[in-house]
Formats: structure tokens, sequence, C-alpha cells
């Protein structure tokens, strides 16, 4: 404090050389500056150095002692009110931001100073020392000087702990030679015309801003404090443009002129230092985002929701395996194979301006996929309209697979828990099945009127066990399909009888079954998806019923239509419940209360999973000991189709006669058992050719044979049901249409395809002997025959 006071003294003592009001008011007062840049470096305590040299410096003048403590009270006030505005406000003393000069020029300098220039002038009118008439020059004066103080010497000591050796010490040493030759030429040169004088001034700003852009804020002030101090000394000795007689006036004006140089500096010095921060953060982002492991995507938007892509990195290049010049210029959501719904959420966010994310896939220049999870965030550059989008890509391809592995998983686990359930319910009609044809095998052999009725009645029997046997099949079946590809409209009330028929045997011990069915919209999904999920929902039902007491308890299956048009099913149980504590967690993946060996906690996390894929929701209510309700609520297909009521199956009908001629048809199935059912069958209303190898039946037709129906197998070995067809569309197109297929399931994603791709009939094994009769009637309805019907040799040592 006590160096304080001493350099505050020396700086007042210069200051005082050249008063202008009464010895005692300077229209330069350096102290001002010494003193706010002092408390802003080393705290505001250290204001008794301030007061106690300013006391000094004025009382040293001969102005008595309160009047010097007036004064003093003033200059101290300045600065600690100075660095306290400063500190507020946040001020950085290296003076890198405009906002730092504003708040030092403008709080610390023009709002500030305004205490000491009217604490000081009252003091002195008040103690005799100046008169009431020179109170408003006095603040007026005052004001400027100490302003003049904070503008010239306060930044060059904030700065004076950052300066070092500058890096470009050459052109340092030149811009100072320079703007000291130059401010000596124009205020100390003597018979210098005035008006060349004052154009020569305007070459001190190139001067200032040379130092400010290369030098920044420490190049500034030490400019403005050289170009102060020169034209403050040429002034008062009455030399240089802005002397006319006046030291007053003269110092007054070259004071604007100093404030104008000083303040110009240091805003062009912050201006280019905020600039080179930008550049650097900018290129730093650009580093970051190039860099990083996620795909980043940038679309400038060129109308309501069109966009241009303007860049993207390296990471996103490669998940579309597309270059930056292919990508740049075009509108991104052609990268997107989307649906109609989710299309409509993208363009609805895009014209909103909200963010948006989805589950997308990306269309790569190979013409594979990738699966990406997308987020999409508006970007508002200019004010609030949306001037870009960022899509920011994760791939997600392999978590996708997973989580198919891990669906494709439950639905075994949930399967497994009800096979011995589903192996009774086979083994049931099964037996039966064996002992009618057993008992219509002996009957036959007794022979006689008695016995063929008894052969009739078994033989009706076995053809009951076979349907409810094919039934079974056909209801896991609709469970064993993979993924997405069966993607349509869906009844729930036809999806619902299969998924209870293959729960039954198992809860049957539990709890008795009650189907209720309202009407329901149809649904736009995955039937085996949204199987897998009733089915779950069953198994868990069953699971949290105990056994012994099925009289008591209850599983009941509703379906009906939500008030706001969604399908709803309902799966309410009698069972034991859902604690509280435990409710909230049920959906999390792994999370379990069943015993180890009974559950994997991913049932009801894949289920939710399943629902909220098809945009629906999976609601949940329970009560402890009263039992729970599973919700699932979907969302109506846009387009509905009117059902048939679910019908409960009947037994097989009696076989009609074929209405049609006789025709010529060939057999092609690897199982010789089955194409000697359907010859059988088949024989005693047309001509059969049997085959068990597609090689061979392309070599009947090869060698002239016509056919007016081909049933073919889809799944042979070597050549199968599908490459037989191909080859008849290229040999014999008119074969080709004849072909109608029957499949035991399709287990491929190619027999998948070709099935829905494939124009002609596909029946699903078993085939009900009336249907394969009464398809290859319409066969032969639809068209003429092909040749003359003649006794053709069967392949395979047989001749029909």
């Amino acid at each position: 404090m006590l160096a304080l006071a001493l350099v505050y003294f020396a700086a007042g003592r210069l200051g005082l050389s050249v008063a202008t009001v009464g010895g005692n008011v300077s229209p330069m007062w350096p102290p001002s500056g010494v003193a706010l840049a002092a408390l802003v470096l080393l705290g505001p305590s250290r204001w008794p150095g301030v007061l106690l040299g300013g006391w000094a410096v004025t009382f040293s003048t001969g102005v008595p002692l309160p009047v010097s403590l007036g004064v003093a009270v003033g200059n101290m006030l300045t600065a600690v009110l100075g660095s306290l505005l400063l500190r507020r406000v946040g001020f950085d003393t290296r003076l890198g931001r405009i906002r730092d000069v504003v708040a030092l020029c403008a709080g610390a300098g023009a709002l500030c100073v305004g205490v000491s220039s009217l604490v000081g002038a009252l003091s002195l009118v008040l103690g005799g020392v100046l008169g009431w008439e020179e109170l408003g020059s006095s603040v007026w004066v005052w004001w400027v000087g100490d302003l003049m103080g904070v503008l010239v010497m306060a930044p060059p000591l904030l700065l004076l702990r950052q300066v070092g050796r500058p890096r470009r010490y050459g052109e340092a040493t030149l811009v100072a030679g320079l703007t000291t030759v130059l401010g000596a030429g124009i205020f100390f040169l003597p018979g210098l015309d005035a008006s060349a004088s004052h154009a020569a001034t305007f070459l001190l700003f190139p001067m200032s801003a040379w130092a400010a852009l290369r030098f920044g804020a420490a190049g500034a002030a030490a400019t403005s404090l050289a170009i102060a101090s020169v034209a403050i000394a040429g002034t008062a000795r009455g030399q240089g443009p802005f002397s006319s007689g006046s030291v007053t006036q003269d110092l007054l004006v070259l004071q604007l002129f100093i404030a104008v140089t000083s303040v110009t500096g240091l805003l062009l010095a912050a201006a280019s230092d905020e600039r080179k921060r930008a550049v650097e953060k900018l290129q730093l982002l650009a580093t970051t985002v190039r860099g990083v492991h996620e795909g980043v995507l940038i679309a400038e938007v060129r109308a309501p929701g069109s966009l241009r892509t303007v860049f993207a990195n390296e990471a996103l290049q490669g998940l579309v395996g597309r270059s930056l010049g292919e990508l740049t210029g075009q509108d991104p959501c052609v990268l997107y194979e989307l649906e109609p719904e989710l299309r409509q959420r993208v363009r609805a966010a895009l014209l909103a301006g909200e963010p948006l994310c989805a589950e997308v896939l990306l269309s790569r220049k190979d013409g594979t996929s990738r699966w990406s999870e997308v987020l999409l965030s508006p970007v508002r550059a200019t004010g609030e309209d949306v001037t870009h989008f960022v899509a920011t890509h994760r791939d997600i391809t392999a978590t996708k697979e997973l989580q198919a592995r891990l669906v494709a998983a439950e639905r075994v686990a949930a399967v497994g828990t009800l096979a011995a359930g589903v192996g009774h319910e086979i083994n049931n009609p099964l037996a039966y099945l064996v002992l009618n044809l057993e008992t219509a095998a002996r009957s036959l052999s007794e022979g006689g009127l008695p016995g063929m009725r008894d052969a009739l009645s078994g033989v009706r029997g076995a053809l009951e066990g076979a349907e409810r046997i094919r039934l079974i099949v056909k209801d896991l079946q609709v469970f064993s399909r993979q993924g997405d590809q069966d993607r349509g409209l869906v009844d729930l009330n036809a999806l619902v009888p299969p998924a209870v028929r293959i729960v039954s045997h198992a809860l049957r011990h539990r709890a008795r079954v009650v189907e209720e069915f309202g009407p329901v919209p149809r649904v736009l999904g995955s039937e085996a998806r949204l199987g897998q999920v009733l089915l779950n929902l069953l198994v868990n039902a069953m699971q949290s019923i105990t056994e012994g007491s099925p009289t008591l308890n209850e599983v009941r299956v509703r379906t009906s239509t939500d008030e706001s048009g969604r399908a709803r099913v309902d799966v309410v149980d009698t069972g034991t419940g859902i604690p509280a504590h435990v409710l909230p967690r049920i959906f999390e993946p792994f999370f379990t209360t069943k015993p180890s060996g009974e559950g994997t906690g991913l049932g009801l996390a894949i289920c939710q999973q399943i629902v909220r894929a098809h945009g629906g929701e999976l609601e949940v209510r329970s009560e402890p000991g009263r039992g729970s309700v599973f919700s699932v609520l979907l969302p109506a297909a846009p387009v509905q189709v009117t059902s048939a009521p679910v019908r409960q199956p009947s037994s097989p009908p009696a076989l009609p006669a074929s209405r049609t001629r006789r025709g010529r048809v060939l057999v092609v199935d690897d199982e010789p058992r089955l194409a000697q059912s359907m010859r059988l069958l088949l024989e005693p209303y047309h001509d059969i050719v049997t085959t068990t190898r597609g090689g061979e039946a392309l070599a009947l037709v090869a060698a002239g044979h016509r056919f007016d129906v081909i049933l073919c197998d889809l799944q042979m070995p070597e050549v199968d049901g599908a490459t037989v067809y191909r080859r008849l569309c290229a040999q014999a197109p008119e074969q080709a249409e004849r072909v109608v297929f029957i499949s035991g399931g399709a287990y491929t994603a190619e027999s998948r395809q070709f099935i829905e791709t494939v124009p002609n009939r596909v029946l699903e094994k078993p085939v009900r002997p009336e249907v394969l009769m009464a398809t290859v009637d319409n066969a032969l309805v639809e068209g003429s025959a092909l040749v003359e019907p003649e006794p053709v040799a069967a392949v395979g040592g047989s001749r029909h």
C-alpha cells in the first residue's frame, strides 16, 4: 500500500504539471489509471494506498487538510467502485474480449470517474480554493483528465503481467520506432503548416491498428501510451496540430484524439483476439466432428421441408459408402429407407423445426443397408428461424441383429416352457389316429359289410386326429417365423386362438381360460411378432398362478377397441400380482423375480420392444394377491378390411367327386410316401405321374411330355422347387404356369422371398385332401388340355 501511495504521488505530480484550473485540476491525470489497475490486480482492499497517495499529492499543492482529504476520498471511491464493477461483470485483465474493453472504458472509465470529478471539484469549491463560477469547468476538466488516465494508463499496467518478449521482435521494434518518429515529427517539428499537421495525425491511426492486429491488446495499449505521451508533451509546450494558444482548450481537444486512438486500438485488438479464438474453436470443432466415431451430417434448410447437405464427416461417409462430394448438395433424406409413418414423422419434424430421434435404414452405395439411430437436431444460427439441421448417426446394425437373436431366443424359451404340453396335445390325437388306422386295417382284413363300416368309422376318426395335429403344427408355425418379413394386416381376433391353444394344456392345471372377442380394427404389423407378445403374456399369466385350484382361477383374453380407436388386447389373470416396488422394473431387460431356471428376464422387455416397434403401448395394472392386467394397445391400420368372425375348426368334409375332365398331373415330392398318397387320392380322376426329384421332372418336360398340373414340393435336395420353376420359365413357359407349389414351411430368406414374389399358388403342408382336389380341378378349368391324355411311364419304376 505504501508503494502504491508513492507511485500514485509521483503520477499525480506529473499530472499537476499541466494543471489548467487553479493549479489543482488537470486535463491529464495518470493516477486514476494507476489506482484502478492496482485495485483490480491487487484487490480493493488496497484502497488505503490510493487514499494516502491522493491526499499527499493534493496536500502538496498547499490545499487545506480537509479539502485534500475530500479530494483523496473522491479519487479513492472512483478506483474502488471501478474495480468492484469490473469484478462484478467478470472482467478479464487480458482485454481479449470486446466486453472487457467496453467495461473498462465505459464502466470503470466514463461512469465511475464522475464520482471523483464531482467530489473533488465540490471539495475545492467548499474549501474556498475555487470559486463557485469555476465548478462546472472544474468538473468537466477533472472528468476528462481522470478518463484519459483510465484509458491510457490502466491498459498497459493491467497487461504488464502478460507482456513478454514478442515473438516478432523485429516487427515490434519497427512499429515502436515508426510510431515514435511519426509522433515526434507531428508534435515537435517546428514550422509545420497547421493543415498539414492535422492531416499528419491521421497517420497515427494505422500505427495503432498495426500494433493492435499484430500484437493484440498489449501492442494497442503500448502504442496508445506512446502517442499520448508525445502528444501531451508537445501540446503542453504549444506545439503540434492541437495548439491554438489556450492550453486548457488545446488539452481538452487533444484528449478526444487520444480517447479515439486508445479505444479504437483496444477494440480492434479485442475483436481480432475474439476472431482468432472463434477460428480456433471452429477448427477444433471441425477436427472433433471429423474424428468422432458417430456419423455427423449437417444440412442446410433451403425451403420448408427441403434440405441440402453441406457437410458429412468421415464416419458418415464410411457408414453410407459415399464420398463427401457425392453427399454434398444432395437431399439427405434419399439415404433413408423410410416407412410411410416414419417418413411423415420426419417431414413433420422438419416443418416444425423440432428434434427427432428414430431408427432408420441407410442405403449404401453398394446396394446393402445399415441400421442407424439418427438424432435430428435443428440449428437456429441467425435467430428464431431454423437454418440448418444436424443429423447424428450411430450404427446399430449389430444391436439390431442382437435384438433379433434375443427375440428368437425368447420365442424358443416361451415355446420350450410349453414343450411338454404341446407334446401332450400332439400325442393325444396321434394316439387315436394310430388306433383308428389299426382298427380300419383289421376290419378290412376281416371283410364283409360290418368290417367295411368299422373301417370307414376308423378312417374318419383318423382324419379327425390328423386334422388336430395339422392345426397344432400350424399354430406352432405362426410363432416360429423369423423377423418382420410377413408385415401386413393382422387380425388380432384370429391371432388369439392359436396362442391360447398352444398354452391351454399347460394352463388347464392352474386356471380356466376365457376368450372374449369384441370388435377390433386390424393392425399393420408382423403376425409372428405380435403372436409372440400374446404367447409371452399368456405364459407370464400362467406362471403367476400356482397349480392345484383351476376352478378358482381364471386367465381371460379380451379384445376390444379403445376410445381413441386403437386395437386393444387385455390378458387378465387372477394370480399373485406384482408388488408395488417391483412394478416399475418389470420391463427392464434381465430383471426377474422368478427362481433360477424359470425365467430369463427378457420376456416382458421384448414384448414392450415389439409393441413399441409397432407404434403401440404395453400397459400393466396389478394388485398383489388379486392378479394383473396386461394391455396391448396398437394403432389401427390406415386401410381396414372386413374380417370374418373367428370360427372353431370343424371335422373335414367328405371328399367331392371331380367335376372336371380327366387331366394329366405330375407330382414332384422328395417324400415317396407323400407322393404315393397324392397319387392314390387323385388317380381315380386323373392320370398321375410321380417323381421324387426335381431334375427328373425337368427331364420329363425336356423329353416332350406335357402336363395339365404340376404339383411341386418347394424344399427338395439338389434341385428344389424354385429351381424347377425358373428352368421351366426358360425352357417351357407354358408348363411353368401350370405349377402349384406345396410347401412345408419357408425356413430361409430366399424361400420366403420366392413365395412372396411367385405368381403361382402355394399350398401349405399338410394339404387337406379336398383342398388338393379342388386346386387341381380349378387349374384344369382355368386352362385347356395341352395334349391328349395317354398313359405315361412314371419315374421310379411304377406305371399309372
